[in-house]
């Protein structure tokens, strides 16, 4: 029954594979300088890094958000979650699980007649919010900053063309390992005051409960990265604006180095330590992140390259996509607790 109850974030683990890999390598698989084959598994590989031993983070912010204390209830929201997701990459467009997650989490608060924590609420949106401006400015600076290491080596082009296509996959390793520490727990957060495991030890590794879940979640997301991700990979890599293999680079890296600080604890406690505070860790959107970025490098080149037509349609979706999510969830809910008799809340 477990495994049964967790395939619904199973689903929504795999719907984040299909979309938000695009985010990592869609650039450098669509500037052509990454084989598909290769991205998806650099990819897979250090997304479950990343999930395993970086993802435990942000599932206090969600727990905060709301706190589902019901397998069947978290098993609800997950499915109303990836439903969301899942219609919105059939018809073409780029969401945001992060989105979709916290949508279908305050549809669970209206149906169980909690209390949503507006603060806890304006803290994730705006986050979402600063990762996309942060991914704007990091890709202006690292762009100037990369053109200048190149004007100063002054490769042949043969040269350059090899050291970038290593960079591209290095950096996307980067991103992926990100992603996972990041977006993990919109996967599987919903379970983890749900499910009870028990620690495991793997000679000198031990797996919290937590860990373990989020291993799992890692596995269906890589299985959404190889079955499904190479149409998103074309949205972002060509259709936004066409992309360089130097801007490909640029946006890859900015998009890693945001999610990165948003899901560092080390990093968190280092700038707590100067007086400015902690950086929330709180799963961010991937999607609005490298949006950001590539939309930071087109302004920076007077904004002509950039195709207005598929960015409306990219924003119509992130509005869309938390409003359907906590519907769908509302809906739902309603349906297992009244057709099947299970409690989806406490």
């Amino acid at each position: 029954m477990l495994l049964f109850f967790l395939s619904s974030g199973l689903f929504l683990g795999w719907s984040l594979g299909a979309n938000d890999t695009a985010n990592i390598f869609g650039a450098a698989v669509g500037s052509r300088m990454v084989k598909f084959g290769t991205a998806a598994i650099v990819a897979s590989i250090f997304v479950i890094l990343g999930a395993t031993f970086q993802g435990e983070g942000g599932a206090e912010t969600l727990s905060r958000l709301g706190t589902i204390d019901e397998i069947a209830g978290a098993f609800t929201v997950a499915l109303a979650s990836a439903l969301a997701v899942f219609t919105m990459i059939r018809i073409k467009l780029i969401v945001s699980t992060s989105q979709a997650i916290v949508g279908a989490i305050i549809g669970w608060n209206i149906y169980a007649g909690r209390h949503t924590d507006v603060g806890q609420f304006a803290r994730i949106a705006s986050s979402w919010v600063a990762g996309m401006i942060l991914g704007a400015l990091f890709a202006i600076l690292l762009y100037y900053l990369v053109r200048w290491i190149f004007d100063k080596l002054k490769l042949h082009l043969i040269w350059k063309h090899t050291v970038l296509k290593i960079m591209l996959i290095v950096i996307g390793a980067f991103g992926a390992y990100s992603l996972g520490a990041n977006n993990i727990v919109n996967v599987m957060g919903v379970f983890v005051n749900s499910v009870d495991i028990q620690p495991m030890s793997i000679g000198f590794l031990t797996l919290s409960g937590t860990q373990q879940l989020f291993f799992i979640g890692a596995i269906a997301v890589s299985a959404g990265i190889f079955t499904y991700s190479r149409n998103t990979m074309q949205t972002v890599g060509c259709d936004l604006m066409p992309l360089s293999a130097e801007t490909a680079m640029v946006v890859v890296l900015a998009h890693s180095i945001v999610l990165f600080i948003f899901s560092s604890k080390i990093i968190s406690d280092a700038i707590a330590l100067t007086g400015l505070g902690h950086i929330p860790q709180v799963p961010i959107s991937s999607t609005q992140v490298v949006i950001g970025a590539i939309v930071g490098i087109g302004l920076l080149k007077g904004g002509r390259s950039i195709k207005y037509k598929v960015l409306i349609n990219i924003l119509l979706g992130w509005i869309a996509t938390p409003i359907m999510a906590g519907l769908i969830s509302y809906i739902l809910l309603f349906f297992v607790s009244n057709t099947f008799q299970l409690p989806v809340y406490k």
